[in-house]
């Protein structure tokens, strides 16, 4: 019997590796791994509709919902980061704690970017800044000419947004001083190359995004693996068999962490980082499917687009994914 091609344009990731290096097989599928950054994954899918499956962008997919649904998501999230570390400052500009925020001029590569819908949802929570009590400016972090991938329904009332100058990048203007802060999921260069006019907005990031999860249970979710919702109609089984598939690659990720003998990762001390992690946040940190804890996520995580402008009142996690995916076979 034939089996589907499929082509996955995703991340390499040590969770996807064994789907491209073929340790995993996709049942039923002929697969095809592209490895592209997130940046462009996003914006061949989402303009072009150019692979079959492909990590997207959780805030990204939200809009796509709402605007003729092309894509149907798994429950299968390749990434997932604390963004407290997302928050650079220019060092002159007096800001001290995050409250020093409001009134500020602060750089964002597109306003629906989902770290930066958990950077400001955070911030609004935990640090008394409004999400419109600070104006915005959006453009290329490093390259000028950045615009939204997808459009922004309504921004609430009093978000101000704004377009970088022509030929100005955000890390450029954050250095000068004409930002006064930049949230961004991606490392400055400037900061990479020791700039002492840029600086994080936590020192202590680790503590402060160990104490965010002791505090709420959330490890925030980033991107979900979308499907062409025309693949999907004609082969309903794929989800479940992409689901499978990935839960097996990122199983086999976390083989060998622990392992001393030698070493899996360029890392010296990984055994004692894994051990670390797995005390705070417990083994199934990194977890696929709607349980428990990725519900509460999504649930955050969709209170904060509806509060931002980028969601709909009646949108709930579980509208999110191949229904599929959400049930599984007791024997």
């Amino acid at each position: 019997m034939a089996r589907l091609p499929i082509t996955l344009a995703c991340g390499d990731y040590d969770r996807t590796r064994a789907l491209a290096d073929g340790r995993v097989r996709v049942e039923g599928v002929d697969l095809t791994v592209l490895a592209l950054s997130p940046e462009e994954t996003f914006f061949r899918m989402v303009r072009f509709e150019e692979f079959d499956v492909a990590e997207l962008s959780l805030s990204t997919f939200v809009l796509t919902i709402q605007a003729g649904a092309p894509f149907v998501a798994i429950p299968v999230f390749p990434s997932r980061a604390f963004r407290h570390n997302g928050i650079y400052l220019h060092s002159a500009a007096g800001i001290e704690s995050p409250e020093q925020l409001v009134g500020r001029r602060v750089g964002i590569a597109e306003y629906q970017l989902t770290a930066n819908v958990w950077i400001r949802g955070i911030l609004a929570d935990f640090h008394h800044v409004p999400v419109n009590s600070v104006s915005y400016v959006t453009g290329g972090l490093h390259q000028p000419g950045r615009e939204e991938k997808v459009a922004i329904p309504v921004l609430p009332e009093g978000v101000e947004v704004t377009s970088c100058p022509d030929g100005r990048t955000l890390s450029e203007m954050l250095v000068s001083g004409e930002l006064d802060a930049l949230y961004t999921p991606r490392v400055p260069r400037p900061f990479l190359d020791g700039d002492p006019r840029v600086r994080r907005l936590f020192p202590d990031v680790r503590q402060v995004e160990e104490s965010y999860y002791q505090r709420t249970r959330i490890f925030p979710i980033m991107h979900v693996v979308a499907i062409r919702r025309e693949i999907y109609q004609r082969s309903r089984w794929l989800a479940s068999s992409l689901a499978k598939a990935f839960g097996q690659a990122r199983d086999l990720a976390f083989r060998g962490l622990a392992e001393t003998a030698a070493l899996p990762y360029v890392l010296p001390w990984v055994y004692d980082e894994i051990a670390r992690v797995q005390n705070l946040m417990g083994e199934d940190y990194w977890s696929y499917g709607l349980n428990d804890a990725n519900e509460l996520a999504l649930n955050t995580f969709l209170r904060y687009a509806r509060e931002q402008g980028l969601a709909q009142d009646e949108i709930e996690p579980r509208d999110l994914f191949a229904p599929e995916t959400l049930d599984s076979l007791t024997i």
